[in-house]
């Protein structure tokens, strides 16, 4: 049996196959490039881009399996226990990282992330010796940000979200769907949300009664559920007319989009803080935004309504 690292690496590989294939079909037109590199300190990873498509304005669905020393950065990023102050230790991670801007505004952008974090001790072993593993977790979400509220595809969503994680546990969609809403917040604009939300947990360590199968199984089923959560919204809206106010909105909401990311994200913190590779944690950034000075959007309008509903996140079902 391959090792609990060799599995997950697997999977994600197989994953990012599968997700760029369903969006290559879903644009009809732009195809992915591939970038295969290697870090330095150790592992690397196979960033597949795409651009100026029929559907999709730029898009990148990433995948990586890095490792390194752990430094003490990332000793205070990852608030570690005082037990760990003396010790030796080295890190592992493997992950998919996609976001998808459409040129259509009535397509929403969307943001993917599952991964699997290893520690090890090495006066227990090597790095990568199972034998050696002090700590691992397991990570993930998707969300939604779309630019007009179209209620009936904010419901799909969720509810695609909803029966994964229902096959698991039952609680885990409200505690997910709630660390959705609380994570993905610009606190600096009175806790404005960057979208509608999703499902999103960190640092899910197995235990006695969810072991490390069970937090494999449970990030293979969300990863797996990504195709029938966002396909058939772009299906649906890719054909849409908009024009230039449109647009112009679209662009505006990009640029709290790019806020978060550069101000709150942990996994953008956290790749820089540990040298990652710069093109591949920017690659979440939007192709064109806006930042105007106090922009609010007509009360009541439909822009006003997507504003409403990022302020007072909603339950969907």
């Amino acid at each position: 049996m391959n090792s609990v690292r060799e599995q997950w690496v697997a999977y994600i590989y197989g994953l990012q196959d599968n997700i760029c294939a369903a969006l290559e079909m879903e644009d009809g037109e732009a195809k992915f490039l591939e970038d295969i590199w290697e870090r330095p300190e150790g592992g690397g990873g196979r960033t597949r881009v795409m651009a100026n498509g029929r559907v999709f304005e730029k898009g990148g669905v990433n995948i990586s399996a890095v490792s390194g020393k752990v430094t003490d950065a990332m000793r205070s990023q990852l608030k570690m226990a005082a037990s760990f102050a003396d010790k030796e230790l080295h890190w592992f991670a493997c992950g998919l990282s996609l976001v998808i801007h459409p040129l259509n505004p009535f397509v929403p952008t969307v943001h993917c992330n599952y991964r699997m974090f290893e520690m090890y001790d090495l006066s227990l072993g090597e790095a990568g010796d199972p034998a050696a593993v002090v700590d691992r977790w397991f990570g993930g979400g998707t969300d939604l940000t779309p630019y007009y509220l179209i209620e009936s595809d904010a419901i799909h969503f969720h509810r695609t979200y909803k029966h994964a994680c229902e096959a698991f546990d039952p609680s885990f969609f409200p505690a997910f769907k709630q660390h959705c809403d609380d994570y993905f917040v610009n606190t600096h604009r009175a806790n404005e949300r960057r979208g509608i939300g999703g499902i999103f947990y960190d640092y899910q360590r197995p235990s006695a009664e969810k072991d490390v199968d069970f937090w494999m199984r449970f990030g293979q089923q969300c990863g797996n559920a990504f195709c029938d959560a966002y396909i058939p919204i772009v299906n649906a809206r890719k054909h849409t007319p908009y024009n230039e106010s449109q647009k112009h909105w679209q662009e505006i909401r990009r640029g709290r989009y790019t806020e978060f990311n550069l101000v709150h994200d942990r996994g953008t913190l956290f790749g820089l803080k540990t040298n990652g590779r710069i093109e591949s944690i920017l690659m979440s950034l939007p192709p064109t935004v806006r930042f105007e000075y106090n922009y609010l959007p007509t009360p009541n309008s439909e822009e006003d309504k997507l504003l409403q509903v990022c302020l007072h996140p909603k339950e969907w079902i």
